[in-house]
């Protein structure tokens, strides 16, 4: 079994990051994990939600005993109270992700699943620059100019070509050369992280009953279907444009690996309503392994023992596999 290590960032301080993580301690894991985080924090989370969790300090040639949480100590820059955001621990949070990329640069870690962080507060923190999220700020690092959103769960996978834009602005993005990139990485991305050799893709129109030949929009004709025929030249199997109130069902969805849709909300609500708090967000076109949860900080659930780690279970299970199907 492939055993590589797989580093888990814990996100938001103040949030159920803590929580999730710590809930993986004696958890029957598909690899070997590693949290990135305060170990004191940890510890301090542990007590509050009385739970008894056996923190093992990191050692990359010494695996940690049976039950044991291995972490990787970085330090919180203040003091965190469970449900209290705090911008001073902002670039904490961003340092939870540097370590975790070099740390998969190196050849350290596998790959990265990431727990949630909170984006508002380090926007307040003002660090230099708009940060408007994990994706963009770890295809910077990685020097990638197109990433695609994917979420799984369910049965489902569903790809988005627009993911967080004011619904106003989405069809001016719905370009045929957007297309064409969103769907290359996706279908490369099929085959080199899921070994599925000749991915079937679905795409989803952008108007309702995906224009009606034009008298409900003019995106399907002028945009989606140059790019399915382009697309198509090349050798993939990608079809549509489907009208999305009708395109969610068993007699399509099981002859397609993925769903490719038009913008966030068009796809998404179908994913959740199927699987949420066991759907994983998966981050296409990085040169590595990445996952996430499929929900947010959850603030008010901090330190009070009620988060579900079923989403971050699921991540790591998907990031294993991911990295697995890659090792040739």
């Amino acid at each position: 079994m492939f055993m590589s290590i797989i580093a888990i960032t814990s996100g938001e301080p103040a949030g159920i990051g803590p929580d999730i993580c710590l809930a993986l301690a004696g958890e029957n894991l598909p690899c070997r994990v590693v949290v990135l985080g305060d170990r004191n924090l940890l510890a301090q989370r542990a007590k509050q939600l009385g739970r008894k969790v056996h923190l093992w300090d990191f050692d990359a040639n010494t695996p940690a005993p049976a039950g044991a949480l291995e972490v990787l100590h970085i330090p919180l820059n203040v003091p965190c109270q469970a449900g209290t955001l705090n911008p001073h621990n902002s670039s904490y949070v961003l340092k939870l992700l540097d370590t975790a990329y070099q740390g998969i640069h190196t050849g350290l870690f596998a790959g990265m699943v990431t727990a949630p962080l909170h984006k508002g507060v380090i926007n307040d923190a003002k660090l230099g620059g708009f940060f408007s999220g994990h994706t963009e700020y770890l295809a910077e690092k990685a020097g990638v100019g197109q990433v695609v959103m994917m979420l799984a769960g369910g049965g489902l996978r569903v790809a988005l070509l627009t993911t967080h834009l004011p619904l106003k602005d989405v069809a001016a993005q719905i370009t045929q050369q957007r297309i064409v990139d969103v769907a290359r990485i996706l279908h490369g991305d099929l085959q080199d992280k899921f070994r599925i050799a000749s991915p079937r893709i679905l795409l989803a129109g952008l108007n309702p009953h995906a224009g009606e030949n034009g008298h409900l929009g003019r995106e399907e004709l002028e945009e989606m279907l140059p790019a399915l025929q382009q697309l198509q030249g090349e050798g993939m199997d990608i079809r549509g444009p489907y009208p999305a109130d009708t395109l969610f069902q068993p007699f399509l969805l099981n002859d397609a690996d993925a769903v490719l849709a038009a913008y966030h909300d068009q796809g998404l609500p179908v994913l959740k309503y199927a699987s949420f708090g066991r759907g994983v967000n998966i981050t296409l076109g990085l040169p590595f392994v990445r996952t996430s949860v499929d929900h947010g900080t959850a603030l008010d659930l901090a330190g009070t023992g009620k988060a579900d780690a079923g989403s971050l279970l699921e991540a790591v299970t998907v990031a294993q596999q991911m990295c697995a199907a890659r090792v040739k």
